[in-house]
């Protein structure tokens, strides 16, 4: 007999950011960044594909209600969370940092040697949402994009 799925299965499908200014931020992920998508400057709420998990891009006031009418939209510096994107080589961490800065972004951190071994950086977002662009000779990229070596496990162990 098949073993049954868990309800809850453990993953991430989407990753919601809610934003200041959808054209801006729009423009920012889909022209600066290059992500996929079919969201136009006047959308509503934005998806863009990614390998595996959606980023997508919802107004921060309307996102604050759907999760309680009283919700704080206020944005008030660092919220707690990173968003990462790892690199296949080094020198990719910084072509990527001065991408995101072409596109409207903010340098945070520019790239160097990591205390964890690696090397990275860090960009924010047009409303401010940190992102750490990384790289590290333990890691290996599945033909997916999916992101192994480590602590994060191999390919073949799963």
């Amino acid at each position: 007999m098949p073993q049954e799925r868990p309800v809850f299965e453990p993953r991430v499908s989407i990753v919601t950011l809610g934003v200041a200014d959808m054209r801006k931020s729009i423009r920012f992920y889909r022209d600066g960044l290059g992500f996929p998508t079919t969201a136009k400057d006047d959308a509503t709420w934005a998806i863009f594909r990614t390998g595996g998990v959606r980023l997508a891009l919802y107004p921060r006031k309307l996102l604050a209600e759907d999760i309680a009418p009283a919700s704080d939209t206020g944005h008030h510096g660092f919220g707690g969370i990173t968003l990462a994107h790892n690199t296949r080589t080094r020198e990719a961490v910084d072509e990527i940092l001065r991408l995101a800065e072409r596109a409207g972004g903010r340098l945070i951190k520019p790239a160097s040697e990591a205390s964890w071994g690696g090397y990275s950086g860090y960009f924010a977002d047009p409303d401010g949402y940190p992102w750490e662009v990384a790289w590290s000779a333990s890691w290996s990229f599945g033909d997916d994009g999916t992101l192994w070596g480590g602590a994060l496990g191999e390919a073949a162990a799963l």
